[in-house]
């Protein structure tokens, strides 16, 4: 454990000197710390109704969600015991297979150190890492041979643990059925190295998985948020323009902030990560994902066109 903090703290400090070296990576780490300056190109072409900024005359037509403290509430997390749980599940369950696992303690160390550094290195890059793929990688390398099946499983029983850990709202399927019945396209964009079968295998649980057709999780770029490229192939993929898509998210730097670059509105759901901090300008907090049914219908119902013109109801 020693060995896996010091290098932990040396991977820390060349971060930092890359950072002093490069100010965009700077930037990039303190975004959290600007006030959204976000100018659409046409000041007159805006209006912030329900408390969103958006083109007039726009119709919502689709919502990305983020995933972790917006659709799924996890809350502060103990994250070295939750490791440590899931690596227990997965020793057990190689060991099970007679696989080559090893002890569990230096089983333990060797992930946990594993997933430092490429979080650390993550940090630096502004790419996820696929953590299943990695652990695998290290798993053939010391002799494992399962099949694509049992990585799978593998895969899930690393996640399982912070799964459940993870609420939703209790009324969550009848918001997501309004919003489905009102013909919007529902998509989840999610920093994330967790695998894709994982993450989906527990929205299924939920019952919410078929929801959302479009899940773009970081790990399968070559970039993540906050950079503008990941919210553009999401853009893409809907195939609705970027004005006619509603961003939720819980982090101002993360999801807000460049989402409003990107030319969306935006909407922040109140949680942990964002308590004290200023709302962005033309930005509405919401509580509970429940409200977004009534803010589209009173943004979609006040810009309704009859033929050529606008009807704007007061």
């Amino acid at each position: 454990m020693r060995f896996t903090v010091a290098v932990a703290l040396l991977v820390s400090s060349m971060v930092k000197r890359l950072r002093s070296r490069n100010p965009g990576l700077e930037a990039r780490a303190t975004i959290d710390g600007l006030h959204n300056r976000y100018e659409p190109r046409n000041r007159h072409t805006t209006d912030a109704t329900y408390g969103v900024l958006v083109v007039k005359g726009t119709m919502i037509k689709a919502v990305l969600f983020d995933l972790g403290e917006t659709l799924l509430n996890f809350g502060k997390v103990d994250t070295l015991a939750v490791f440590r749980e899931s690596a227990r599940l997965t020793h057990n369950y190689l060991v099970s297979c007679d696989q080559p696992a090893g002890g569990f303690r230096g089983y333990y160390l060797r992930n946990l150190f594993a997933i430092q550094i490429r979080s650390l290195w993550a940090n630096v890059t502004g790419r996820d890492f696929d953590a299943l793929s990695l652990l695998k990688q290290f798993g053939e390398k010391r002799g494992v041979r399962l099949d694509q099946e049992h990585w799978r499983q593998i895969g899930w029983l690393w996640y399982e643990p912070l799964s459940k850990l993870g609420t939703v709202e209790e009324d969550i399927k009848e918001t997501l059925t309004k919003l489905r019945d009102m013909g919007l396209k529902l998509g989840i964009l999610s920093n994330t190295f967790i695998s894709s079968g994982s993450l989906d295998r527990h929205l299924a649980q939920l019952g919410i998985l078929d929801f959302f057709p479009y899940r773009f999780y970081s790990y399968q770029f070559k970039f993540r948020k906050p950079d503008r490229r990941i919210f553009e192939a999401a853009v893409a993929a809907i195939g609705e323009e970027t004005p006619n898509i509603l961003f939720v998210g819980d982090r101002i730097n993360k999801d807000i902030t460049p989402a409003l670059r990107a030319g969306m509105p935006a909407v922040l759901k109140s949680a942990y990560t964002n308590r004290g901090k200023a709302v962005p300008a033309g930005v509405r907090k919401i509580e509970r994902i429940a409200e977004l049914p009534g803010i589209i219908e009173g943004i979609n119902g006040k810009n309704v066109t009859r033929g050529p013109s606008l009807v704007t109801r007061k």
